[in-house]
């Protein structure tokens, strides 16, 4: 059954009616073009399609468009500022977190949600938070580099 939804995604207020069922990723991708959020397994594992839903990282590929209705949906094109990255996408250069790329997005978002959460993270909460996350080129070891920086963890 198709609906009306009024979502705030990167402080814009978006009208639009899909699908309550349609998954929040299509919608953001199809609807919206934000193409940086990225489809991965639709199915929720591995990450790659993670934006924050009123603070909170979700799996875009498996919320409904309908959760995000009247609440704030953060995606990867928001979180520089002023023409300055934010400090977890700067970590992540710092630290070369990326090879092929694919999974950066979601890795950042998730990163964000916990750095802004929790501030003063152990390497164990860190490693914790981002285990959901997968990294087909398996950079895990620089990965975890760059959320230990941008959390001060180093």
């Amino acid at each position: 059954m198709e609906r009306e939804l009024t979502i705030n995604v990167n402080g814009q207020k978006r009208e639009l009616r899909t699908a309550e069922d349609r998954p929040l990723l299509d919608v953001l991708r199809e609807d919206l073009h934000l193409t940086g959020t990225k489809f991965g397994c639709g199915q929720g594992d591995c990450g790659a399609c993670t934006v924050l839903l009123d603070g909170k990282a979700v799996r875009s590929c498996i919320t409904p468009a309908s959760e995000a209705n009247g609440k704030k949906v953060r995606t990867i094109e928001s979180i520089a500022s002023d023409g300055k990255l934010h400090a977890v996408q700067q970590a992540f250069i710092d630290q070369q977190a990326m090879q092929c790329g694919y999974c950066v997005p979601g890795q950042i978002m998730t990163a964000v949600a916990f750095c802004e959460s929790h501030p003063k993270a152990s390497k164990a909460e860190i490693v914790e938070a981002m285990r959901g996350n997968i990294c087909r080129c398996c950079n895990y070891p620089n990965i975890l580099a760059a959320v230990e920086q941008a959390v001060g963890a180093r």
